[in-house]
């Protein structure tokens, strides 16, 4: 075996560590040959009974693998924590980190040349690319898919979006709960992740247009054959990236970031893809800070899908896809490589929107300036973040009274009470919600509305918080206020009937209280006792980094190439 390849200080030595390696691995019937020199390729797989969105990989991954023998390389899969949005207590995004660790570890421990990346589940994509690039080999990515179109009662109904309608339609007396129940069956009608435009279909978006992935790995329903036929593309893919010395690195650039805010705008994409570029441009060593997605506050939306639209992933898919967005985006990309080393721009060659209802044109677009937008002043020092393209135009610049919620507990304990005083002008305030303070920074940042409001017909108010919201939620919520309250951000100070100035358009958030009094409250303030003593949790909680940083933890920011020289016997 030639000394180029790093799986040679593995597979490739004549002595008694090469013989334990290679005899180990003949136990499953590889051949000889499969150790003659040729690139060993990981399959990193989150495949889970216990992560719905993901139950197609095993299939994938077959498919991968064929691909890679295909090409002259030695395919090998390996498992990894595998985290389920929709199933995990308290929240998938406490262990966001440690998907990402295990998958750093396993890809610097074992002896692999190059890695296909299989996700899908919200928190699985972002995991998996931080982890791989805190070691940078030659990596890929090949996403899961949405499900199929959700039905009920003769329409499309969307996961996620409609939840949110129809748990609220039942508070308000609008839709009964056996109405409810049914809407289960046909709410997801095949494996895949969201098939709205939630946080799996952005990230699985953003890969693409980051370059991390073959061109459709987006939009493709997860039970569509060329699904299969993209990762089988994708394992013959890797291992050229794997001859050629493609890293990471060489992929992921500044200009990649930008083209994905700019992206993350045009499709009306996730407020969680802030968060996840964060983290992955931390590990990468890039400088992204909260203010540059800025850039993309002015960009229109083109992608006519829930929660900012009307269609879902399959409509998405059959109209183009994200080659056809890069297309209207034209010009206003920056120049970056990908996977297939050619420039980004070459994934919109002969792209076009097949249904503009589906996807509009950038001179006729759905919604004008619809980007994510970076708020700060008094109550976020440090930022938070607002989606105007889900939310209500009416409420982007609003002054009104706080409605305090302590905590989770706190809010699920007065939300329906019939004499909570709370008006639609009122500014509902969820506290403890943030990386430290739940932990994890859960998807709880879209509040009901108050019942007695829900009943006269009120479907959104000014939400604030320090937690983040499903992708597939909508409404006028500021999310990922920094620093949390845990921590001690002015958040934490903040008290019922304290009035409070949201302006989306100035990008500010302000506290209308008095500095001298907040020093008074600040004086008195202790934090909430903390709920996690013991293992990972505890560990995460103790270094965790804010919203504006990523939420990564702080000892894993940054990257180690260095080869592992020491043997295990």
């Amino acid at each position: 075996m030639g000394s180029k390849r790093r799986s040679a200080g593995w597979y490739g030595k004549r002595d008694r560590d090469g013989f334990i390696h290679r005899s180990w691995m003949k136990n499953q019937g590889f051949p000889d040959h499969a150790f003659d020199g040729r690139p060993i390729i990981g399959i990193c797989n989150t495949w889970s009974e216990f992560t719905p969105c993901n139950a197609g990989l095993r299939i994938l991954a077959e498919a991968v693998k064929r691909g890679v023998w295909e090409a002259g390389g030695f395919p090998v899969e390996f498992p990894v924590t595998s985290l389920g949005e929709t199933q995990m207590k308290p929240t998938a995004m406490l262990f966001r980190n440690l998907l990402a660790m295990d998958v750093e570890e396993c890809i610097r421990a074992y002896g692999m040349d190059g890695v296909v990346l299989l996700g899908g589940c919200d928190k699985t994509t972002p995991g998996q690319v931080m982890g791989a690039a805190s070691v940078d080999l030659p990596s890929i990515v090949v996403s899961a898919g949405p499900m199929l179109n959700g039905k009920w009662r003769g329409r499309d109904i969307g996961s996620g979006t409609h939840v949110w309608k129809f748990s609220e339609n039942v508070r308000a007396g609008k839709m009964s709960m056996e109405e409810f129940i049914s809407a289960e069956a046909g709410n997801s009608r095949s494996f895949g992740s969201c098939m709205t435009m939630g946080t799996a279909s952005t990230m699985a978006s953003v890969v693409e247009v980051m370059g991390l992935s073959l061109p459709t790995n987006a939009a493709l329903p997860a039970v569509d054959a060329r699904r299969t036929t993209l990762a089988h593309l994708t394992g013959q893919r890797i291992v050229r990236l794997v001859e050629d010395d493609v890293r990471l690195s060489k992929v992921l650039t500044r200009e990649s970031f930008e083209n994905a805010i700019l992206a993350i705008a045009a499709i009306g994409g996730s407020t969680n893809a802030v968060i996840h570029l964060l983290a992955i441009a931390g590990r990468m060593g890039i400088d992204l800070a909260l203010d540059d997605f800025e850039i993309g506050a002015e960009v229109p939306l083109l992608v006519n899908c829930m929660p900012s639209g009307q269609y879902l992933m399959e409509d998405f898919c059959y109209a183009g896809g994200i080659p056809a967005v890069l297309a209207e985006l034209g010009d206003n990309l920056r120049k970056a490589n990908t996977v297939l080393q050619t420039d980004i721009s070459q994934y919109a060659s002969n792209a076009e929107s097949y249904n503009r209802d589906v996807i509009a044109s950038y001179a006729c677009p759905v919604k004008e300036a619809a980007g994510i937008r970076v708020l700060r002043g008094s109550l976020a020092p440090d930022g938070a973040i607002i989606k105007p393209s889900a939310a209500t135009p009416e409420l982007l610049e609003h002054v009104g009274p706080a409605v305090v919620f302590e905590n989770i507990e706190h809010l699920k304990e007065r939300i329906d009470d019939v004499d909570l005083e709370v008006s639609p002008n009122s500014v509902l305030v969820l506290k403890g919600c943030g990386p430290k303070g739940y932990p994890g920074m859960p998807e709880v940042g879209n509040m009901p509305i108050p019942k007695r409001l829900a009943e006269k017909g009120v479907r959104d108010m000014v939400r604030i918080s320090d937690a983040r919201m499903s992708g597939t939620a909508f409404g006028t919520v500021v999310l990922h206020v920094a620093p949390e309250a845990q921590v001690g951000g002015t958040l934490a100070l903040v008290r019922d009937g304290d009035e409070i100035q949201l302006s989306a358009s100035k990008g500010q958030l302000e506290l209308l209280v008095d500095e001298r009094e907040l020093n008074r409250r600040r004086s008195g303030w202790q934090p909430e006792e903390r709920r996690y003593t013991r293992g990972y949790a505890s560990l995460y909680t103790e270094h965790v980094l804010q919203a504006h940083q990523g939420a990564d933890l702080d000892f894993l920011v940054g990257k180690d190439t260095r080869p592992v020289t020491r043997e295990s016997h």
